[in-house]
């Protein structure tokens, strides 16, 4: 992590066929043709229908997020043109070395391998950028295709107890997913934190 404790802005990365690169505001057409999906709107928080006006939102959000170093969210795209989905990293735990991301594609661009690359490249600057250990996906276990995508990438479930999400259909429940480096497992980590804090006993 850098000193600050902000996550780096701008940033750009390049690998396995896919190109993530900051939000713009001309990109507010297909954002709001992206997210206007109700799978999207089934599975994530979005406002359902989402308009131009939840679009100038979302990206003024965005904007704001990254300027304060509180989160890393990126387009999606294949040549640094056109996003065809977004991947985001949020809720850094510095003491714990752990944060938790997310992923989508747009309807018209699933199948073709681009939020595997994304999250793999997304988690790999987090791990040897910014010195992450563990990183955490929330997903419900009816999004079977944001399932595989957390399985191709080496994420695997914590066996952690299901967490409540409210979206425009209703709740949904959400498993937590784990891609642990170096340190073994949470408790393991937390007990170490505590043993290099207090000392060990006994």
């Amino acid at each position: 992590m850098t000193t600050s404790g902000r996550l780096p802005y701008p940033i750009s990365l390049t690998g396995d066929g896919v190109t993530l690169r900051e939000w713009r505001d001309e990109d507010l057409d297909e954002l709001v043709t992206m997210l206007d999906e109700p799978d999207i709107a089934r599975w994530t928080p979005m406002p359902s229908p989402f308009d131009a006006e939840a679009g100038v939102a979302y990206l003024k959000r965005a904007r704001q997020g990254r300027l304060s170093g509180q989160r890393i969210q990126l387009a999606i795209t294949t040549d640094g043109a056109k996003p065809l989905g977004e991947v985001l990293l949020f809720g850094v735990d510095a003491g714990l070395r752990e944060a938790e991301l997310g992923y989508l594609v747009s309807v018209q661009h699933r199948r073709r391998g681009l939020a595997s690359a994304a999250l793999a490249l997304l988690s790999g600057y987090a791990r040897s950028t910014l010195g992450l250990s563990r990183l955490l996906l929330r997903i419900d276990p009816g999004n079977t295709s944001s399932t595989a995508v957390a399985r191709r990438c080496g994420y695997r479930l914590t066996g952690e107890p299901p967490i409540l999400q409210e979206g425009p259909y209703g709740p949904s429940s959400l498993d937590t997913w784990e891609l642990v480096s170096g340190a073994g497992s949470r408790m393991e980590r937390l007990r170490n934190v505590a043993a290099r804090r207090y000392g060990r006993r006994g």
